[in-house]
């Protein structure tokens, strides 16, 4: 019964982290060349519209 109780307190610490993770990568900021790139895309796209 030991075990359980681990590998439920194993289970946490492993989701604990991958939300940690998950988190800080989504507040990282996009790099400026992409940014650019996305930018150039859009454009393109608007005038593949006309």
């Amino acid at each position: 019964m030991t075990q359980d109780n681990s590998k439920t307190s194993l289970d946490e610490q492993i989701e604990e982290n991958l939300r940690k993770v998950y988190q800080r990568t989504l507040e990282e900021k996009v790099p400026d060349r992409f940014q650019i790139l996305l930018e150039k895309l859009k454009e393109q796209d608007e005038q593949h519209d006309k």
